[in-house]
């Protein structure tokens, strides 16, 4: 009989990839499966949000991205005129970064592959069957079938996931009623500014530069947002609507990817059926409002990988898998919210014009801005406490701190917070001048791999904080008083 994989990976994109990297730096057996033969070049998604970035350098790979990347300090709602600021936010991060999703995806799978990551290309998952011990997939390739077994499958497999569908997790929510389009083109009379984005009684039009010589243009035409989703886009379309709506098409000529979207919206009713987990699009769909897709994503398989590694290499209880749909749905549906948020202004009518002007003066609050930057950032995603215990220590535990997220802070001269977290293993964190004051000792019931670290804080929003026990993702896990 063929070996059995602890975790098997459908889907090969943002999601599938950096699950996988975190289940490969724990050890487990871990391989991915993806339906298509070659990487997909086109790049749906543009950006890295500041948890994202933060997600990465949890791991110490933050770099390989800032360099490939363009860091840009504000973000946008609904492509409103007044931008949200993201260089106030507390983070080492404070921008989002420019960076198409096919180079996301080629650094996410050099990572895998240098960590001994399998991935499987051309392979299609067409049959599940789970029992008490684990999951039997089938499936086909250019060469025949396949048949594997592991202890756990996780779907990461997008929207119309197979494996979602196939262990019977209901998908519901609303299907396409309007679309948009995009198109990536070369320009012949690119506007001055950097990013533009134009709203008004003929609809809107946002033209972002990709690379040398190479623009998006993405269009929401009231006239055509009947359009079917399948239906091909034309060059002829884009210009046209484009025209219309901005009043020049900018030379755009040499289109390099034309695609049509819609606002389809729909939230997994929960992320575990037994042995199998979903997560990224499988999960959640909406309209690509703020491009938070790929970026939640990547932290649901955060928050996942470091559950599903402690139950399958040190014993952890199953139970332990529940709290991800738990902290994640909410994730999920707090997303859903502020993408149909954002679809409702994305609009002609005098009405959502109005409304537009009126968020945009809002947006002018700097209390106001920055909220919605931290949402959109999601940097504002906490947790209720985990079931596991506290560290024994004779000082209160500090409850109003479970589940916090903790920006990469300064423990010392030349000490962070997230180079302690690269291994991937919880942190027992002792804070403040006494280092002969012994650590408190933390037994979860498990063999959990624990780093121990001293560290000295200046930050007043840590007095009386006497330490931390600090989960793989960077969240408080708990925290006692000095």
């Amino acid at each position: 009989m063929a070996e059995v994989l602890d975790v098997a990976v459908v889907g090969g994109g943002p999601t599938g990839l950096w699950l996988a990297c975190e289940l490969a730096l724990a050890g487990v057996r871990v391989e991915l499966f993806e339906r298509r033969v070659e990487a997909v070049r086109e790049s749906r998604a543009l950006t890295l949000h500041p948890r994202s970035l933060e997600v990465l350098a949890l791991r110490g790979l933050e770099g390989r991205f800032l360099e490939r990347g363009r860091p840009l300090p504000t973000g946008h709602f609904a492509m409103l005129d007044t931008r949200l600021d993201f260089s106030v936010l507390d983070t080492r991060f404070p921008y989002t970064l420019f960076l198409p999703q096919a180079v996301t995806e080629a650094l996410l799978e050099e990572r895998a592959r240098e960590l001994g990551v399998a991935v499987r290309r051309g392979h299609t998952v067409e049959a599940l069957r789970q029992d008490d011990e684990g999951v039997d997939l089938e499936g086909s390739t250019d060469a025949g079938t396949f048949r594997i077994r592991a202890r756990f499958v996780v779907g990461a497999d997008g929207a119309r996931s197979a494996v979602r569908r196939l262990s019977g997790i209901p998908f519901p929510g609303t299907d396409v009623t309007r679309t948009s389009v995009l198109g990536d083109v070369t320009l012949g009379a690119p506007p001055a500014q950097p990013a533009l984005g134009i709203a008004n009684e003929r609809g809107g039009v946002m033209v972002v530069p990709m690379s040398p010589g190479v623009h998006r243009i993405v269009v929401n035409d009231p006239l055509r947002e009947k359009a079917p989703v399948r239906e091909p886009v034309t060059l002829e379309e884009l210009r046209e609507s484009t025209l219309r709506i901005a009043g020049s098409d900018f030379g755009m000529r040499e289109p390099r990817w034309l695609s049509r979207f819609g606002n389809e919206t729909r939230l997994a009713e929960r992320y575990r059926e037994g042995r199998v987990l979903l997560a990224g699009d499988a999960a959640h769909i909406h309209f690509p409002a703020g491009g938070q897709g790929l970026n939640v994503g990547l932290q649901d398989a955060m928050n996942l990988g470091w559950k599903l590694a402690a139950v399958v290499k040190d014993g952890a209880p199953e139970a332990l898998l529940d709290s991800y749909s738990r902290e994640r749905r909410p994730v999920g549906e707090a997303l859903i919210h502020n993408t149909l948020a954002q679809t409702a202004l994305i609009g002609a009518t005098r009405e959502t014009l109005a409304l537009r002007e009126l968020l945009s003066g809002l947006l002018r609050e700097p209390r106001l801005n920055r909220q919605l930057a931290d949402n959109i950032g999601a940097l504002d995603v906490s947790y209720a406490p985990l079931d596991v215990p506290a560290p024994q220590t004779p000082s209160p535990l500090l409850s109003e701190w479970c589940g916090r997220r903790l920006s990469d802070v300064e423990l010392g001269t030349d000490a962070r917070l997230y180079a302690a977290l690269h291994p991937g293993r919880w942190l027992l964190l002792g804070l403040g001048e006494d280092d002969a004051r012994p650590l408190p000792r933390w037994e979860p019931g498990w063999p959990s791999q624990v780093t121990t670290l001293r560290g000295h804080l200046r930050r007043a929003d840590f007095e009386g904080v006497g330490g931390m026990l600090v989960r793989p993702d960077g969240h408080v896990g708990w925290a006692w008083a000095a």
